[in-house]
């Protein structure tokens, strides 16, 4: 009976003591994981005021030097697109050109082939046509777009020396290359139009001999006593 009564007395201290650790330790668990959620909002405040503070990353400084640079690649840019644009424009005008100047010089070359042989009407009709072709052929509009190309080409090579002395090499390179490959492609269409302008040139010429080989000598004292003051 002592034995039995010493067994429950021990079952129940050991009982109370473990009550006694429980209580003990789920403050302790309590206090833990409230400690572990502080620091956890701390991290993300710290992360998040960082990433706040630090918005992007500055790869270069932006020093007068630098920013001097980045203005004449700029510039560069825009010189080329000007320069292209000119130059696109000239080579297409001046492509129309010889291909008009072309047509009018077959088209006189058949009328004078044909002179004496044609009727009134016919020669009339004939001429119409030419008037019309002529006014194809836009010299004028050559001209006006070769003026803004040369523009455009002193403009590039102002870029060019700016982005040299700035320091931006590979921006000076690029449009000296494009001043090049502008100059070639240009300096093709003028050789086409300047044997269009030879071709139209020896046209008139012969058109003038035909002409002053089919009048008579009556003819041509006319114009002569016509131009004379007395």
């Amino acid at each position: 009976l002592v034995i039995k009564i010493c067994a429950i007395t021990q079952v129940c201290v050991s009982r109370s003591n473990c009550r006694v650790i429980l209580t003990d330790v789920k403050p302790v668990a309590q206090r833990v994981g409230m400690r572990a959620a502080f620091f956890t909002s701390v991290a993300s405040l710290t992360v998040g005021t960082t990433l706040c503070a630090v918005p992007f990353k500055q790869v270069e400084d932006l020093c007068h030097d630098s920013l001097i640079r980045r203005a004449a690649s700029l510039v560069t840019d825009s010189s080329s697109t000007l320069l292209s644009q000119t130059t696109l424009a000239l080579i297409e005008a001046i492509t129309l050109y010889s291909k008009a100047v072309h047509t009018l010089v077959a088209l006189q070359r058949r009328y004078l082939d044909s002179v004496g042989k044609l009727s009134p009407a016919d020669e009339d009709a004939v001429w119409h046509v030419i008037i019309r072709q002529r006014a194809e052929v836009r010299a004028e509009y050559c001209v006006r777009l070769n003026t803004t190309w040369a523009s455009a080409v002193r403009l590039c090579e102002v870029a060019a020396e700016a982005a040299f002395s700035s320091g931006a090499e590979h921006a000076c390179v690029t449009i000296r290359t494009h001043l090049d490959l502008a100059h070639g492609q240009v300096e093709e269409a003028r050789k086409l139009s300047t044997e269009a302008d030879k071709l139209l040139i020896q046209t008139k010429v012969l058109e003038v001999e035909r002409l002053a080989s089919t009048q008579g000598p009556e003819e041509e004292e006319v114009p002569e006593a016509y131009l004379r003051e007395d």
